[in-house]
């Protein structure tokens, strides 16, 4: 959220994970990003990039790219458009919105995490994870977490909240996106007849914040390929 470059190197210096979200993309923060990655290479900081509606312009392709290549981030989370137009694949783009099928999902992910020598996490209906070696698949999760504006970012910041506190960033990813899919799945059972998904946004709030390590070890749905 610090973005100014006067104080974006001074924030890094007291950070244990950075976050860069192209979401809100401009030519200030583009500079901001680079600025704030460079000091956390210095710093052995992790970087976890999420590449917002990366295909959706030559600027936000440009971008992602730019970044993948001077900052080597040790984790990038997106959907499953925006992965296939890292990995080059052909995809139908809508600005943040994917509308590319899982199909070979795990094939591409680890695929792409060998290529970048990072963790590739793709989430959607059945979430990827892989580090080029191995591939983990999570089914937490429920589809009014689509229907919510930012629920993507909040997943990102999620994992880089675990990243920050491990420097296992593959179980880092697993543990971000699990955690955001069980709070989806509590904030969906709460709901009562003519509540929707403002409710649901303040429930789902109130469940990431209740969750435990007993709550993800017990009900994180977890297969590996």
């Amino acid at each position: 959220m610090a973005d100014d470059l006067e104080e974006v190197t001074e924030m890094v210096g007291f950070a244990s994970a950075l976050v860069l979200n192209i979401g809100t993309l401009n030519s200030r923060t583009i500079e901001s990003m680079l600025v704030a990655g460079q000091r956390a290479k210095e710093l052995s900081v992790p970087v976890i990039l999420d590449p917002v509606g990366v295909g959706a312009t030559r600027l936000r392709t440009n971008t992602a790219e730019k970044l993948i290549r001077e900052l080597k981030p040790e984790v990038i989370r997106g959907n499953m458009s925006e992965i296939k137009v890292l990995a080059g694949l052909d995809v139908a783009i809508k600005g943040v919105d994917s509308l590319a099928d899982e199909q070979n999902s795990s094939i591409i992910a680890k695929k792409l995490a060998s290529e970048l020598n990072c963790v590739i996490a793709i989430t959607g209906k059945t979430d990827v994870v892989s580090d080029g070696r191995q591939v983990c698949l999570l089914d937490n999760g429920h589809q009014i977490l689509a229907d919510v504006t930012g629920t993507g970012c909040m997943t990102s910041s999620l994992v880089g909240t675990f990243c920050g506190a491990t420097s296992d960033y593959f179980t880092a990813a697993v543990a971000g996106i699990i955690s955001m899919g069980l709070a989806g799945e509590n904030a969906q059972a709460s709901l009562h007849h003519g509540e929707g998904i403002g409710t649901f946004r303040a429930r789902l709030l109130d469940s990431i914040y209740n969750l435990t390590p007993e709550t993800l070890a017990r009900e994180g749905k977890i297969s590996y390929e």
